[in-house]
């Protein structure tokens, strides 16, 4: 699969942009706060329906403009696809695929896959358990078309029993038989999303594993761990046991919704003990990971995305990813980096044409 070409009209800080694409490594250059990345982000949107950076799409609008638009040609399978979002104030976002809207924008999830590499993975390093969760949700959707209908399923389930957790502490009326129909409902969406999340999670890690050995030539000790109370104990179970805990906490405090992606280097937590080096190494060997794992469950090759990739990697292991990424089982893939000429450099080493464009304030042209 590969972007042909895409269009933008008041997108972030571009007015219009209208680029033809290479079928193999595409380069955006220039100073920071140039809309490098807001290219990237438009890819993004056009292959998972949303910005991946901020969820509310009415800030994505330029400022002073009412709408903006993004289209796109794609070649998937020997077969064409015009993909059209469209975005005004106030009101509902509109998705089109060879001007045919969707129904529900689930739909769209999973045709086109895509992986983004950016400085803002650090947030998966840093920030609670909820980011980690979205992350293993994200590259599960992308190919299991019914797994975001379980997790919308559980969520609704999962908020009526805690709003009937706050209303027995409101009343001091406790119906036992109700929390049973919502335990028995939500017990039947957990168990089948731990058991989707543990099946990927059992194909996930070697991916991972062998990725960050590569990029750090088997010099540091790293691993991934699932963990998920439903691993100790039946969610039914659980549920029972933590039902006074849960009463007092007006709350449900077991379930998939705990579930944790543990980061370690060396035995210790990434988080307080990897440098910044060492965290980088390991959020690209996740997102690599997760670029294999779409390859293989789609079938064909997904884009990928690296945003500011140099940052942060010395320039053995920035030739080292270059060198993996143009030569081994990737396609299609677009780059940011401020500096034209290092771009030049390290792509002249490892003997691999790239397609520049240099951007300049919203303006793009080739470099």
């Amino acid at each position: 699969m590969w972007l042909k070409n895409i269009t933008l009209l008041n997108f972030k800080n571009y007015c219009d942009a209208d680029l033809r694409f290479s079928d193999t490594v595409n380069v955006f250059t220039g100073n920071n706060g140039s809309g490098k990345t807001n290219m990237l982000d438009a890819i993004h949107y056009l292959c998972l329906c949303k910005s991946y950076f901020n969820p509310i799409d009415g800030q994505q609008i330029k400022t002073g403009e009412d709408l903006f638009m993004i289209q796109g040609d794609f070649d998937r399978n020997e077969k064409n696809d015009k993909i059209t979002c469209g975005v005004k104030r106030n009101q509902k976002k509109q998705f089109k695929r060879n001007k045919k809207e969707y129904e529900k924008l689930a739909d769209h999830i999973g045709l086109f896959p895509v992986v983004m590499v950016s400085p803002y993975d650090v947030n998966l390093i840093m920030e609670g358990s909820e980011e980690r969760r979205k992350f293993i949700d994200n590259v599960i959707s992308q190919t299991d078309s019914h797994y975001l209908d379980q997790l919308i399923a559980y969520n609704r389930i999962l908020l009526n029993r805690n709003a009937f957790l706050k209303q027995i502490a409101i009343t001091r009326k406790y119906d036992p038989t109700l929390l049973e129909i919502l335990d028995e409902q939500l017990v039947i969406a957990g168990n089948k999303i731990f058991a989707t999340r543990k099946a990927f999670m059992d194909e996930f890690i070697p991916l991972f594993n062998d990725y960050y050995q590569y990029l750090t030539e088997n010099k540091e000790t790293v691993a991934l761990n699932y963990q998920s109370q439903l691993s100790d104990m039946p969610f039914d179970e659980l549920l029972r046991k933590s039902v006074e805990k849960d009463r007092v906490l007006e709350r449900t405090t077991t379930g998939i919704h705990k579930d944790e992606l543990a980061f370690v280097i060396s035995d210790m937590p990434l988080k307080k003990f990897g440098s910044q080096g060492q965290q980088k190494s390991f959020l690209i060997a996740l997102k690599l990971a997760q670029y294999a794992y779409l390859a293989k469950n789609k079938g064909f090759k997904p884009l990928l995305l690296l945003d500011d990739i140099f940052d942060k990697l010395d320039d053995h292991r920035v030739q080292k990813l270059m060198q993996m990424v143009s030569h081994q089982d990737f396609g299609q893939i677009f780059i940011t980096d401020t500096g034209k000429e290092r771009v030049k450099s390290v792509f002249e080493k490892i003997e691999v044409d790239v397609t520049l464009f240099e951007v300049k304030e919203g303006q793009i042209s080739h470099a």
